[in-house]
């Protein structure tokens, strides 16, 4: 496992990506036994790379994903669970889905690694 810290790196201003904004969705079931939803928004930063750009996926509503970035960042992000949807990302205009969080504490304290796969367009 590697020991290499990365921390001045993926904090230098040069490589960081400022206002990248996270919208985390919450669901609730309210006093009536119905769900709720109840989206924030928080801004952090972090560093934004390519993914793979040559694989496509199709899903089987049909959506291709066409587009994917990976963040390293120290920011807690959350690809869902039981009470919360996956993050949505917005960076650079674009819409895209938190599918992956990985722990990369191996190479800073505190960061992860979010692969993020462009939100389709609907309509």
């Amino acid at each position: 496992m590697a020991t290499l810290d990365v921390s001045r790196v993926l904090l230098d201003p040069k490589l960081v990506s400022r206002g990248i904004i996270c919208h985390r969705t919450e669901v609730t079931v309210g006093s009536n036994g119905r769900s709720q939803k109840t989206e924030t928004n928080h801004t952090f930063s972090g560093v934004v790379t390519t993914n793979d750009g040559s694989k496509m996926d199709r899903r089987p509503d049909g959506t291709l994903i066409k587009g994917a970035i990976n963040i390293h960042t120290r920011f807690a992000l959350s690809s869902g669970d039981a009470n919360h949807q996956a993050d949505e990302i917005t960076w650079k205009g674009r819409r895209y889905i938190v599918s992956q969080v990985l722990d990369n504490t191996h190479y800073g304290r505190g960061f992860v690694k979010a692969i993020c796969e462009l939100k389709p367009l609907s309509g």
